[in-house]
């Protein structure tokens, strides 16, 4: 099987070993698919998947990190699922953001987003989906009750 023709290259201070064994501990279908040692035995790079998504990582030293620019777009089939995200990439030191975004302990920025949203986004009815988009507004994480209420007028 040949590689994917563009892969999300993450660089981490150093805590590279410790970031992708959370992420992998994280999501259900993922895999830690090698860790390369630089000459003093620590890990220098790896390669990882997370829900079919492949990564390549670095630890590449405090010049760079991580920002809102880019982030990782999670879809969530419902707020179960929305919860389970949002509590474990939080753990340990995570920082909430507005409208279902969260910055994890690494400096990784996620958006938690359940499929709901987008359905109600991309309606015809404009006023269902303005009533939405204000909605989800004012949330930090993503109801789904709420953004059905907003929906639904």
């Amino acid at each position: 099987m040949s590689p994917p023709k563009i892969t999300p290259f993450l660089w981490f201070n150093s805590d590279l070993n410790e970031a992708i064994t959370f992420y992998t501990s994280i999501f259900k279908n993922a895999s830690i698919k090698n860790i390369h040692r630089g000459p003093d035995g620590k890990v220098f790079s790896a390669n990882f998947e997370l829900e079919g998504q492949h990564f390549k990582a670095l630890n590449g030293g405090p010049q760079f990190t991580f920002n809102e620019a880019i982030s990782m777009f999670v879809t969530c089939a419902d707020q179960e699922e929305v919860d389970y995200y949002w509590d474990h990439l939080l753990a340990d030191g995570g920082k909430s953001m507005q409208c279902g975004w969260l910055k994890d302990r690494f400096g990784l920025v996620w958006q938690i987003i359940p499929e709901a949203l987008g359905r109600y986004l991309t309606d015809e009815d404009a006023e269902k989906r303005n009533r939405t988009k204000e909605a989800m507004m004012q949330m930090v994480k993503i109801s789904v009750e709420g953004l059905d209420k907003a929906y639904k007028g």
